[in-house]
């Protein structure tokens, strides 16, 4: 019996599949609470490194029998130094998480939502440890468009390059605050054109192409079309994109459980209206069959069975909270009200998707770290 590495895409899988696992988290209580590792079939527990340095004879009889065992810090070295105590103590094989927490903030795990017609599909990418969804979809002939990409581009390009794709369109749907776009990025290494909302690009230091309401993308000789909708209110350019009549990417504006905020530029007050607009009326006179595709979630049991987040338009205007609030003012009360604490480094974040500032990767990494915070919350 031994000590073992597992990778957060491993772990990831396990995770999506539902497979049992026991992870012993040895970062402080404050990290712990603030943000960890979940899922359906996911136990945890917390139990700082420094009070297990001595030994961890006490956590013993806490370690189950019947489940692998995970053991989680944030960057690697002391989940080792635990794990293999626990090796020496039990004699069974004990794993640790390769690269730590930063590792199962970044990992993404691509799921397929369905096929496109003219024989296309359609993929969502799920960051399980930041609650971050992006998506591509791929004509018949191999060309592809990349919906809100995070800044792990590496795991884009290597699906791209397994399934022969070539990307021609990189979209952001707003001015993210959460995490770093990755979509200039792609740009640089596939000669994609990238679009962005022009009313969220006033500050920006690059170009791109205005993705505005109306706007129709194509790929593929037997065309898979994207069509804008301009939808704000979680930022002032917010854009929805409609793919092959069949899905809604909603960007920040709805989740499956919540409506996005208003607040992550100073405008609450002024964007609420704006919101309130977009989704009691421009997506209520949308075809209510659609599938609506978020940019985030926040909750493991969003995730379906099959590892997708997703939910027809109609089915969220019977169950969604922030759909259901009829009185104007009431909505406006419920938004403002219910506002959760700001994501880290979101004004540094912003600055960066402006191309203002160009942090080194270990900065990137810390501003990220934690859970996504885009939803208004009760």
């Amino acid at each position: 019996m031994s000590l073992k590495p597992m990778t957060a895409d491993e772990m990831g899988k396990m995770i999506i599949n539902r497979d049992e696992l026991f992870v012993l988290d040895v970062r402080n209580e404050e990290q712990y609470k603030e943000w960890r590792i979940t899922g359906d079939s996911v136990t945890s527990m917390n139990k700082p490194y420094f009070d297990l340095i001595e030994g961890v004879d006490e956590i013993l009889d806490d370690l189950p029998a019947d489940k692998p065992i995970l053991v989680a810090c944030a960057k690697e070295g002391s989940s080792k130094f635990v794990a293999d105590q626990i090796v020496e103590a039990t004699g069974r094989d004990v794993f640790y998480l390769e690269g730590g927490m930063k590792s199962y903030s970044e990992d993404l795990q691509a799921v397929k939502l369905g096929d496109l017609s003219n024989g296309g599909a359609l993929y969502q990418f799920v960051r399980l440890g930041k609650g971050c969804l992006s998506y591509i979809a791929v004509a018949k002939n191999g060309e592809a468009a990349i919906v809100d990409a995070t800044r792990m581009t590496d795991q884009y390009l290597k699906f791209i390059e397994e399934n022969n794709l070539t990307l021609k369109h990189a979209i952001d749907t707003h001015l993210h605050a959460d995490h770093i776009s990755g979509a200039r990025t792609l740009r640089e290494k596939t000669g994609a054109k990238y679009w962005l909302p022009s009313k969220d690009a006033e500050e920006v230091q690059f170009d791109y192409e205005a993705f505005e309401d109306g706007q129709e993308i194509q790929i593929g000789d037997e065309a898979i079309t994207l069509n804008a909708v301009y939808s704000p209110g979680h930022t002032i350019g917010s854009t929805s994109v409609i793919i092959d009549n069949e899905y809604l990417i909603t960007g920040d504006i709805l989740f499956v459980k919540s409506i996005g905020r208003p607040d992550l530029a100073g405008k609450a007050e002024d964007w609420v209206g704006d919101l309130r607009h977009s989704l009691y009326v421009t997506y209520k006179n949308l075809d209510q069959n659609l599938k609506v595709l978020p940019a985030h979630f926040a909750h493991f049991e969003e995730v379906d069975e099959a590892g997708r987040v997703f939910e027809k338009l109609g089915v969220l205007f019977e169950t969604n909270d922030g759909l259901l609030i009829p009185d104007e003012a009431e909505f406006r009360e419920y938004v403002t009200g219910n506002l959760p604490p700001q994501p880290n480094a979101y004004q540094e974040i912003r600055q960066t998707n402006m191309g203002k500032i160009d942090p080194d990767p270990e900065e990137k990494t810390e501003m990220e770290i934690g859970p996504n915070r885009c939803a208004v919350t009760e």
